[in-house]
């Protein structure tokens, strides 16, 4: 049985190395153990200061910063995780150098462990890849969700993902199997987005009005790629990277992703899994940047995995 042992309050300086993340990725990593929901409680509820005041889990942190941090009850966790054999990831890398890895994500698998997954994707590479002394996420992809995923080796083109993930200069475009007859060729999608947790601290996403006093501005490019009986396949271009965005954008408009656990047709779902579609239909497929260090310009795709492909294949193609 792991044992646990009692924090005190701390009061932590950030430096250079954690300017600019997440608060809440800050704390995953500080306070190893603690369940996410618990995490996000405290922040929620004021137990984490920054500055003395309160601050969002999206709240991003800057060189000097102080924060507080509550006590909690931290379980011992292995130093060490032995990665499964035969689930290497270094075959899904599809670009690599000094600074910027690019990798073909498989659908089920977390980008950060945790809530009941014992080895995520950062994780799991960190131990693939001990000669990095430094490995992060730059953004994040849902766990049902395959497809292109950029992670920086070095601090400062961290820093400079993410500005240009803030600022749209790194383009980002899904492959999505809406439900029902999408109508347009194009079409800009801009519902502002809300994010809150359940009272089982699970993440849920939903539109809110402009004036909602935590309303976030989220835009979506969708362009029709073709028509299906019963579905359409988009392609969906964030123009901000909000949590969850296509999936809540496209429930909003009524045609919400085929096999989406969250926000789909729970029914419509039990009927596609006896059809082959056993996952969500999201795929980010197309990724568009300058390098971080060298300002290169850089193209990546990722084409559909087999089993969204072969489920394409089976449906009835309709024209326009």
């Amino acid at each position: 049985m792991n044992a646990e042992r009692k924090e005190t309050v701390a009061f932590v300086s950030i430096g250079v190395e954690a300017d600019g993340q997440r608060l809440d990725n800050y704390l995953f990593r500080t306070l190893k153990g603690v369940p996410k929901s618990r995490v996000y409680r405290m922040i929620r509820d004021g137990e984490v200061r920054v500055n003395k005041g309160r601050k969002g889990p999206d709240y991003r942190l800057l060189s000097g910063d102080e924060i507080r941090i509550p006590p909690v009850r931290l379980a011992e966790v292995p130093t060490k995780v032995v990665v499964p054999v035969g689930s290497s990831l270094l075959p899904h890398l599809v670009y690599r150098d000094e600074a910027l890895l690019v990798l073909d994500k498989p659908a089920g698998w977390a980008v950060h462990g945790g809530s009941g997954i014992h080895l995520g994707i950062i994780e799991h590479l960190r131990q693939e890849l001990p000669e990095l002394r430094y490995l992060e996420l730059a953004h994040r992809l849902d766990r049902d969700t395959s497809g292109l995923l950029m992670l920086a080796s070095r601090r400062s083109a961290l820093v400079e993902l993410h500005r240009m993930l803030r600022v749209g200069e790194a383009r980002k475009t899904y492959l999505a199997l809406a439900t029902g007859r999408w109508r347009d060729a194009l079409r800009n999608v801009r519902f502002p987005l809300h994010k809150f947790l359940t009272a089982e601290g699970e993440r849920r996403v939903e539109v809110v009005p402009e004036k909602h006093p935590e309303a976030m501005q989220a835009h979506t490019l969708f362009r029709l790629r073709q028509h299906y009986a019963g579905f359409s396949l988009l392609e969906a271009e964030l123009m901000t990277g909000r949590t969850h965005q296509i999936r809540v954008h496209l429930a909003a408009c009524g045609h919400a992703i085929a096999g989406d656990t969250k926000y789909g047709d729970a029914a419509l779902n039990t009927a596609l899994k006896g059809r082959g579609l056993r996952r969500m239909f999201l795929h980010a497929a197309r990724l568009e940047l300058k390098h971080p260090l060298t300002h290169q310009p850089l193209s990546f795709t990722a084409p559909l995995p087999d089993e969204l492909s072969r489920f394409l294949q089976s449906l009835e193609p309709e024209t326009p």
